[in-house]
């Protein structure tokens, strides 16, 4: 898959939104976004996307597939199930979940999921990239556990996230989407009074919050 053809599957499926005015989390103003969550339920779309990856990464002998909790859940599953086909050997599939730690926020791998790191090549997978946080903590989950990471693969880089930003050789992205983005007083969309889309991002929130007395 190319990127345009990338970018034409998330806009079928409603994953692709442009024109918009939406809220990001960040509680800055944009007018588009991807939003993963329309992708899932597309289990063909969704094989598509990852089954790309799978094949960039068909010759780095990677043994396991990590990603963060939700969404790279199964984003590792698919691309995983896809290196084993073109490989023809089983690949693992895990994920990396939320911990709390003196440092603040990191990942760690539960549920026996570490014996299945330890002394593997690893590919980590990540759906948004926008800082690359979430993606960066897997890494570095990956490496405490002393698995080896080979890259990281993104469906979207919104952010314009490096490989080095994230601590790994390699970063591959499926398809980039500019974080084009304004602060609320800044925001040329309220200024011509477009609405706020309220189903996406922190539009409902803004919008109540707006109108508070």
């Amino acid at each position: 898959m190319t990127e345009s053809e990338v970018l034409e599957t998330l806009a079928r499926v409603g994953a692709l939104v442009t024109g918009d005015h939406i809220i990001y989390t960040s509680g800055r103003h944009g007018s588009s976004y991807v939003n993963k969550d329309a992708l899932y339920p597309h289990t063909a779309a969704t094989s598509a996307v990852c089954a790309q990856i799978a094949q960039h990464f068909a010759l780095s002998s990677i043994e396991t597939v990590a990603g963060p909790t939700v969404g790279g859940v199964i984003m590792a599953q698919w691309t995983a199930h896809h290196l084993g086909a073109i490989l023809n050997q089983e690949i693992m599939a895990v994920y990396a979940e939320e911990e709390q730690t003196e440092m603040g926020k990191g990942r760690t791998f539960r549920r026996g999921y570490n014996a299945l790191v330890a002394g593997r090549l690893v590919l980590v997978v990540e759906d948004i990239l926008t800082t690359g946080g979430s993606a960066r903590t897997v890494v570095e989950a990956v490496e405490r556990a002393g698995g080896t990471v080979v890259g990281v693969a993104a469906l979207c880089n919104r952010g314009g996230v490096t490989a080095d930003m994230l601590g790994a050789p390699e970063l591959y992205c499926l398809a980039r989407v500019p974080l084009e983005s304004w602060s609320a007083a800044e925001c040329p969309l309220c200024a011509t009074g477009v609405p706020v889309n309220t189903r996406l991002g922190k539009g409902a929130t803004f919008v109540t919050m707006r109108n508070v007395p």
